[in-house]
C-alpha cells in the first residue's frame, strides 16, 4: 500500500540517517504521513513539490524509483485489468519511466546507487527500459544481482528470473508472487 517501500527504507535504516518520499500526486502521498506517524518514523520527510527537492543533486546515497507502470505483474490479483491495457497506455507508461529515471538519476551522488523497480512484467518497462537509460547515461551500469539475491535469500529461496545475473523479474510462475522488477544501478565516481 501507500508508503510501504519508505516504511521499510526507514526500517532498513534502523531510523536513521534520512528517506526524502517525493511523488507528484499529492494523494498517492496521504497514507504515508498516517503510516508513519504509527510506526514511530523520524527518518523520513514527504514531498510534493520537486522544488523542495533541489539542493539534493547530486548529493544522495540511493534513490529509489518506483516507476509508474501497467502493472501487469498484479494480473493474477486483478485479472479484469489485462482487458484495459493498450498500446497507448504502454507508450504513455514507457515515456513517463523514461522521464522518472532522467529526472531520479539527477539526485544520485557519484558512486550512489539508482534503483528502479515496477509491479510490471513486461520487458518494454523493465529490462529494455533499463539498457536504454544507461545506454543513454553511460554514468550508470547495472549491478548484477544474481549474487546478492542468493547472499539475501539463501539457496532454499524461490528463484526469480534474473536476466544475464543482473536484473530481478518475480512472478507468479518463479516465485508465487505479484510480478515485480527490480534492478540495481551505480553511478560511476
Amino acid at each position: 500500500g501507500g508508503g510501504g517501500k519508505t516504511l521499510a527504507m526507514s526500517a532498513a535504516m534502523n531510523n536513521k540517517g534520512q528517506v526524502h518520499a517525493y511523488d507528484t500526486d499529492r494523494k498517492r502521498l496521504a497514507p504515508i504521513i498516517e503510516r508513519l506517524r504509527r510506526a514511530g518514523t523520524r527518518n523520513v520527510q514527504v514531498h510534493d513539490d520537486a522544488r523542495q527537492l533541489e539542493g539534493l543533486r547530486n548529493k544522495l546515497d540511493a534513490v529509489l524509483v518506483d516507476a509508474p507502470c501497467t502493472g501487469t505483474g498484479t494480473w493474477r490479483r486483478r485479472p479484469d485489468t489485462k482487458w484495459r491495457l493498450t498500446q497507448k497506455n504502454l507508450d504513455e507508461r514507457i515515456a513517463q519511466q523514461q522521464d522518472a529515471l532522467s529526472e531520479a538519476s539527477a539526485f544520485v551522488k557519484p558512486g550512489g546507487a539508482l534503483l528502479y523497480v515496477t509491479c510490471s512484467i513486461l520487458p518494454e518497462e523493465n529490462d529494455q527500459q533499463v539498457a536504454r537509460f544507461c545506454a543513454e547515461n553511460p554514468e550508470f551500469s547495472i549491478v548484477p544481482a544474481a549474487e546478492q539475491w542468493a547472499k539475501i535469500f539463501g539457496s532454499d529461496a524461490a528463484t526469480p528470473r534474473l536476466k544475464d545475473a543482473a536484473t530481478v523479474t518475480l512472478s507468479p510462475a518463479s516465485t508465487d508472487t505479484d510480478g515485480f522488477f527490480f534492478c540495481r544501478m551505480q553511478r560511476k565516481v
